[in-house]
């Protein structure tokens, strides 16, 4: 009777090194690509990339040329990053680095790697701190990560001050920026948010060159200026007339808060105190503080 065939298995780490040696060289190489804002050039394989990420077998064709044609162009993905995903496909490992985790995620995703997804997600968890929050949840939200974004939203209620004081904040597209403003748990006070978010209408104005009201009517509709004091409301609305940002009748509606002593039935929610709203003497006649 013949014996059954077994598999056997060489050391791993020697072929992942030969194969990673292969990476950018331009030896053996079939195809050329210019990746990036700053155009570098990258060698890479064609079978090999072809074999392991269904995006490069649609994009790379079936044109068997061994010799090096045309570059393609990548405009989009930074240098580091396509190098990471080429270090993945070659090896099935790759080293990531904090600075430019979020955009191999992004190559990830939009190359339908979801391996290399995964790890860079369980990456992005470990390292997540104030100045990356930001971005990882704008990346979350533009590409439908849900776990991540609930990861992000977790981290920003416990640190919202901070996060506000980065650029990633100023940068944020409204988008991402609206499930923040809707959360009763951040941890800051309705003043400093609403500042925040006119920092926030102004650099998205300059960007799109647009005024800080159009840029601003998606999101500003969620502040609790009821939560304001008199006083305070009074401010902003004489920052308001400067420097137009908030509807007129969403500070008319405030006021009726205050006049009427309690919550408007119909903007309950925004009436409502968050983890980290300073104590005024109207709040007694709002909804109950947060638990």
């Amino acid at each position: 009777m013949e014996t059954p065939a077994l598999v056997v298995h060489g050391k791993a780490v020697p072929y992942s090194t030969a194969l990673g040696s292969l990476v950018n060289n331009p030896r053996y190489s079939d195809v050329r690509f210019v990746v990036g804002q700053e155009r570098q050039e990258v060698f890479a394989h064609r079978c090999l990339l072809a074999c392991r990420c269904n995006f490069f077998q649609r994009l790379l064709g079936v044109d068997p040329s061994p010799r090096v044609s045309s570059p393609v162009v990548l405009s989009t993905v930074p240098a580091e990053a396509f190098l990471a995903v080429l270090e993945f496909l070659y090896t099935n490992s790759v080293k990531l680095h904090r600075h430019s985790v979020l955009e191999v995620l992004t190559a990830a995703v939009e190359y339908g790697l979801e391996e290399l997804r995964e790890l860079c997600l369980e990456f992005v968890v470990k390292v997540l701190d104030v100045e990356l929050v930001c971005e990882a949840l704008q990346v979350a939200v533009t590409f439908g990560l849900g776990p991540l974004q609930e990861r992000c939203m977790t981290f920003l209620e416990a640190h919202t001050q901070e996060a506000l004081r980065t650029r990633g904040f100023l940068e944020l597209s409204a988008a991402a920026l609206l499930p923040l403003l809707r959360s009763d748990k951040l941890c800051v006070d309705e003043a400093e948010l609403v500042q925040a978010a006119w920092s926030w209408a102004r650099v998205g104005a300059a960007v799109l060159e647009r005024p800080v009201a159009e840029v601003a009517a998606p999101v500003v509709r969620e502040l609790r200026l009821a939560l304001l004091a008199p006083a305070e409301l009074s401010a902003l609305e004489e920052q308001n007339r400067r420097e137009p940002l908030i509807p007129v009748e969403q500070i008319v509606e405030a006021w009726k808060c205050h006049a009427l002593q309690k919550g408007h039935p119909a903007r309950g929610a925004l009436c409502r105190r968050r983890k980290g709203t300073l104590s005024r003497e109207h709040h007694r006649f709002l909804d109950p503080p947060f638990q």
